[in-house]
Formats: structure tokens, C-alpha cells, sequence
């Protein structure tokens, strides 16, 4: 899923296992009113401090800037993250209602972990693999409506404010450098690619330009040169020169300088941090250690289920020439973008017609696959869910990566489209946007253990739907499936173990079908975002042991349709909550004699 980073911020952004020494209990009947308060004023504080992230939300108020990443703003942005959270743990969560203890639960454990998080100051790194404020600024016009005069203007603003922010933002990588705590030096070669791709000679050829193609027949036509002048002239001398010096930051002074070391737990208070972001990603109260032997034992349970398709194949080798046969020969990959684009998108659609047959409720919200852009591909994932801006001009995109097609297989795209699209991240996260009466907050908040989670479990539903249509479709999904359960096993290898770069990328290798290109990438990922990639498996065992639960205790009661509802009903939550959800989902779909009331 196309996580951003100031959407990553905003899910770190929460929770409160905070004091309340300072603030008074709040125990009466305005318990309700007081909580409602808090989260409108926390929302209403985070639109302010991230005005990228408030258009994507669909508040406009700040269209004209960018946001600000000084060392006073963020140190005004960790106070008031105290004080959110003394605030939070002074209300009674007994004197809610069942509606506000939900709202309560989700609030908490942002904030909590917002609080948890902040000590180690990941504003040092601002930047993943293949996301980051760069990636963003240059996206920041996708899908938005712009229809007046006004809104060209704020977005001229915004392009003229590109170079002080990219120059905030590479003063705080400066402090990690004098901290030392600085992304890998060994995966900068495919960061400083992307840079590469970003540059450009001309404004017409940036992404920048786009608006000012199709502007409004509404707007004067005088008034829309002006505009397209004005426009022109601050790609030139502001967007263009910004993605130049940060090219030159890169390659002359961050690569150079950057740690020679790799693992989260090799940086400053790094097995902390890394113990801090299992709990985060995992939504788990779990160590590395026990997260690593869960891994093994996975890799071990799928092995035995892909050595068993290999077989159905009747393919005559071992493993490791099975996985060999899978990379090379032509039969399982496209000749061009185009056909790959055409076959995700025909499965894609087969998958809409069955919905209903698994689904009771199902979002308004369209889709449509893509490619992945040409400058970020390279060192990209095979592929991603990019949910649209809300009330913006476009439907959410399912993007296929339509580079080096050699490494792109057949077989697993049937779970990509599972996975990524429907019914995966587009339906999950629009059904999310789609609740009514819930605090602006929940419409975009994103648990990565629930939403990926929830996208590898839709991957093994496809099996039910009856997706995969031959034994290499099945290999491809079990395949994908081994390639979360290593994650467990690399992830924490890496960070908290001592694993190297290579020790990872030979893991995979030898228990995924993936391409030597997508293994690659893919460690590197896991290097820059170090416990993100637990969230996949940890999010969908809950999940599938949740079914279990339910399918026991409703026997014949039990209906796939309103069990998937119940999971989605609430948009994306932290896996406790789903797993109270869950419970309450059972007692009242229990027989009447049995049924018992829940309390929440």
C-alpha cells in the first residue's frame, strides 16, 4: 500500500500510556464531550502542522504551504504530544459510550505510540526506500481538484516553497549524521536513482505541470496564461533547482558520511527504538526474539505446502531449480508493459464480479491499475495501492511495476491484485473512508498490522474465491505468503540480530520465488523501514485465528459475508480492538439462548 510518509507519521502520531498527574480526572457524564474535544483539537493541530497530509484529507485551509520541519515546530509538535496524551488518560473510558470507547481505543494507541516514538527523533530520517518527502512533493498535485483561480494560486505557493523545505529537511538529515543516525550507506545507490529520475531540464516534463494542462474553461482565459506563466516560472527557478541540490546533497554529502552499519539496533538507543517499533508495527506486545521464532516456524509449515505444489506441476528438479525454472523461462513473464497492465487488470475485474459472494457491504469508491511512475520503479516494489485524495478528481490506483518485466512473474500477480487492490487495500481503505458519524481521524487512520494484515489474508481468500487457476498460480500465492512469513525472519535478523544485507537477501532467495530484482528492493526496504515489514504475517495470523474463533462458536450460524462486514465495519483499528470486535460479533450472532451481551 502506498504508505506515505506523512501518513506514516499520522498512524505513529497516536496513543497516550502517558501520566495523568498534571490533569484532573474526568469521570462525569462529559466524559463523551471532553474526548470529542480532544480529538477535534488534535485534528485540527495536525491539519496545521501537516498541510500536505490536510489536502489529501480534504481540508483546504492550507493548500498554499508546505509543512514546516524546524527544530522549534517539532519541538512544539513533541510538547503538545505530552499534553494530548495527559489529556487522553484524564478522561474515564468506563463513562463512554460504546462509539466513544471505540474512538477512544484508536486515539489511544496513536497517541501512545506517537509518545513512545518521539524520544528517538525519526525526523533525522525522513525518508524510506522508495517514499519520502520527495516522492511526496512531487505527487502533491495528483487527483486534487483544482477548479479556481484561488487554487492555482495556493499551488504556485506551494511550488515556491519547495526549496526552503527540501533545505529544512536536509538540515535535520545533517543532525543525523552528527548523530549518527543516518539511513545505510549500502542502500543509498537506489535512493539517489529515484533523485536521479526527478531530474528534469524543462517545467513542461515534471509531474508539476500537469495542472495547468487541463485547467477550467471557468477560469478567464487571459487569467489562465497568467497562471500558467506564473506556474512555469516556479517549477523553473524553485521545484526544479530544489530537486537539483538535493541530488547534490545525496551523492556529495550524505552517501559519503552515512552509517557503515545496517540493522535499526546498530543506531543510537537502537535496540530500544527497534523493540519500540516491533510493538508499533506488530500492534503486539512482542519481542524481536519471539517474532523471529514465529517466522522460522512459518517458513517451515509453507515450505512443506509449496513443496507439495511443486510436485502437482510435475516439475522433475529440486526446490532450488524450481525457483530457478520460475525466474528464467519466458512462459511466466509479459513481453511488454502494456500486456502485464491488461492481465493484472482482467483479474483485477474478475475479482469485482465475486465480491458480493464474500462481501455484504462493498464501497462506492473505484479503482484503477496503473504503472508505477517511471522515476520511482527502479527501485520499487512489484507493486502498491495509492488510495486517491479525498473529494479529489480521481479513484483510487492499483500500480503494477512495469520495470524490467523479466522480473515481474505471471503467476504471483493474481495475489498482487488480491492483495493491492480488491478485496485488499482498495476496498478495506474506501470502505474506511466511507464511515459516517466517526471523527475525521478514523476515515484515514491505518493500522499496518490490520491493513496489511488484512491484505495477505485477502490473498489466501482468493484461494476461496477460486482465483488461482493453476498449480503455479497457487505456488505464486504460497510463494507471497512465504515472503511475509520471512519478512519475521529477516526484519529482526537484520535489526536485532546482527543479520548482513547479503545474509537477508540469500534468505529470501532461497524460500520465495521472487526475482533477484524484487529481493533486492525489497531487503532494502526492510533496511530503511526497519519493523514494517512484521506487520503482514502478525496482521493476518490474528485475523485468520479471529475466523477460527468465530466459525467454532457459531458453527452453522456462521456466514463468511458478515464476518469479513464485522472486520471492516470499523475502518482500520489496532488488533486488540478488532479482536474485541470480534467478540462482539460473536455473542450477538449466537443463538438467542446462548447469546450472552457483550460489555465493551
Amino acid at each position: 500500500m502506498n504508505t506515505r510518509i506523512l501518513p506514516i507519521a499520522f498512524a505513529m502520531m497516536y496513543a497516550a500510556a502517558a501520566s495523568s498527574a498534571a490533569t484532573p480526572a474526568v469521570t462525569s457524564t462529559s466524559a463523551d464531550h471532553t474526548l470529542r474535544v480532544l480529538i477535534a483539537e488534535e485534528w485540527s493541530d495536525r491539519m496545521r502542522a501537516d498541510p500536505l497530509y490536510a489536502t489529501q484529507a480534504g481540508v483546504r485551509e492550507y493548500d498554499d504551504r508546505l509543512p514546516s520541519v524546524t527544530p522549534a515546530d517539532l519541538a512544539r509538535q513533541d510538547a503538545q504530544n505530552q499534553v494530548f496524551a495527559r489529556r487522553l488518560a484524564a478522561i474515564d473510558r468506563k463513562a463512554l459510550t460504546p462509539a466513544n470507547r471505540s474512538n477512544y481505543d484508536i486515539f489511544n494507541f496513536v497517541i501512545h505510540h506517537r509518545v513512545a516514538l518521539d524520544p528517538y527523533q525519526e525526523w533525522r530520517i525522513p525518508l524510506t526506500a522508495d517514499e519520502g518527502f520527495h516522492i511526496e512533493v512531487m505527487r502533491m498535485a495528483a487527483g486534487i481538484a483544482m477548479t479556481t483561480p484561488r487554487d492555482y494560486e495556493n499551488y504556485i505557493a506551494r511550488l515556491k516553497g519547495i526549496p526552503a523545505y527540501f533545505e529544512q529537511q536536509q538540515a535535520n538529515m545533517r543532525v543525523g549524521l552528527k548523530t549518527g543516525f543516518t539511513l545505510p550507506a549500502v542502500i543509498l545507490p537506489g535512493i539517489i536513482k529515484i533523485i536521479e529520475g526527478q531530474q528534469y531540464t524543462s517545467p513542461e516534463q515534471t509531474p508539476f505541470y500537469e495542472p495547468f494542462t487541463h485547467m477550467p474553461d471557468a477560469i478567464p482565459s487571459a487569467r489562465r496564461a497568467e497562471l500558467t506563466a506564473a506556474g512555469l516560472a516556479a517549477i523553473r527557478d524553485a521545484a526544479i533547482p530544489a530537486y537539483q541540490h538535493l541530488l547534490t546533497f545525496f551523492v556529495d554529502e550524505y552517501q559519503p558520511h552515512a552509517r557503515q552499519t545496517l540493522g535499526a539496533g546498530d543506531l543510537p538507543q537502537g535496540q530500544a527504538y527497534y523493540a519500540a517499533l516491533v510493538r508499533f508495527f506488530t500492534n503486539l506486545d512482542v519481542t524481536p526474539a519471539e517474532v523471529h521464532e514465529l517466522g522460522l516456524k512459518e517458513v517451515a509449515r509453507i515450505g512443506s505446502e509449496m513443496d507439495a505444489v511443486m510436485r502437482q506441476t510435475g516439475f522433475k528438479g529440486d526446490f532450488p531449480a524450481f525457483l530457478q525454472f520460475l525466474r528464467t523461462d519466458p512462459q511466466f513473464y509479459a513481453l511488454t508493459p502494456e500486456e502485464l497492465l491488461k492481465d493484472a487488470s482482467f483479474i483485477a475485474k474478475q475479482i469485482d464480479g465475486l465480491l458480493p459472494g464474500y462481501f455484504g457491504k462493498l464501497p462506492r469508491m473505484t479503482y484503477s491499475v496503473q504503472p508505477v511512475p517511471a522515476e520511482l520503479a527502479p527501485n520499487y516494489t512489484g507493486g502498491r495501492y495509492n488510495p486517491p485524495p479525498i473529494g479529489g478528481l480521481t479513484g483510487g490506483e492499483f500500480w503494477v511495476n512495469t520495470y524490467a518485466l523479466d522480473k515481474r512473474p505471471l503467476y504471483s500477480l493474481t495475489s498482487l491484485a488480491l492483495h493491492e487492490a480488491v478485496p485488499g487495500h482498495h476496498l478495506q481503505g474506501s470502505l474506511a473512508r466511507e464511515l459516517d458519524d466517526v471523527p475525521p481521524f478514523r476515515r484515514d487512520f491505518y493500522s499496518h498490522a490490520f491493513g496489511e494484515g488484512w491484505g495477505l489474508y485477502s490473498e489466501k481468500l482468493g484461494e476461496e474465491m477460486g482465483m488461482y487457476k493453476t498449480p503455479y498460480d497457487h505456488f505464486g500465492r504460497l510463494s507471497y505468503e512465504m515472503w511475509r512469513a520471512c519478512r519475521l525472519v529477516v526484519d529482526t535478523g537484520m535489526h536485532s540480530m546482527g543479520w548482513t544485507r547479503e545474509q537477508a537477501q540469500q534468505y529470501l532467495a532461497e524460500h520465495t520465488a521472487l526475482s533477484m530484482q524484487e529481493v533486492r528492493t525489497e531487503t532494502d526496504r526492510y533496511i530503511a523501514w526497519p519493523g514494517q515489514a512484521l506487520a503482514y504475517k502478525m496482521g493476518e495470523l490474528k485475523i485468520l485465528e479471529l475466523r477460527a474463533r468465530a466459525k467454532a462458536a457459531l458453527g452453522d450460524r456462521f456466514d463468511v459475508r458478515t464476518f469479513h462486514d464485522a472486520v471492516l465495519d470499523n475502518g482500520s483499528v489496532p488488533l486488540p480492538v478488532l479482536e474485541r470486535q470480534i467478540d462482539d460479533y460473536i455473542a450477538a450472532n449466537k443463538a438467542p439462548s446462548t447469546a450472552t451481551p457483550a460489555k465493551r
